[in-house]
């Protein structure tokens, strides 16, 4: 399995329904983290991940603590706008956990500080955009890390 796809607290249901498909795609499993701003079964989620979506290897957690009560010790790698390092500098491993944040405000304050060494961002080249879009900055990320385990 290449990856661990994390969405902590995602809140746009197309864009974790074409994260799943990524991560089916990608044979990696996609982890999500509640609450969500959504219902897995709406429509919009099932529409974006088209008829893939009952063949992803999925885990639901609770809360961020019972997310990181199970996995908080693994090879993690947090995506945040606040992070010094870009994303090709990340030390991909098989199997690592590439952590997300929601859409409105990213990953808490806590888990950044928490994890500050293990913090990337992936460069914007124009002061006119704050972030990029989930789905895309999974994407970018997931298959920059796959060019690296080649």
């Amino acid at each position: 399995m290449p990856f661990n796809i994390v969405l902590v607290e995602p809140e746009i249901p197309n864009n974790t329904g074409n994260i799943g498909r990524l991560a089916l795609a990608t044979g990696s499993t996609l982890h999500l983290v509640k609450p969500f701003g959504f219902e897995l079964d709406d429509k919009r989620v099932k529409r974006a991940g088209l008829d893939y979506w009952q063949h992803l290897d999925l885990c639901i957690y609770e809360s961020l603590e019972d997310f990181l009560s199970e996995h908080g010790n693994k090879n993690l790698a947090l995506f945040s706008s606040h992070g010094a390092e870009n994303h090709w500098s990340i030390p991909f491993e098989d199997g690592q956990f590439l952590v997300f944040g929601k859409e409105s405000v990213g990953l808490p304050s806590s888990l950044l500080s928490s994890y500050e060494n293990d913090i990337y961002k992936i460069p914007l080249y124009s002061n006119h955009v704050r972030s990029l879009n989930l789905a895309n900055a999974v994407g970018i990320a997931v298959y920059e890390g796959l060019k690296h385990l080649q």
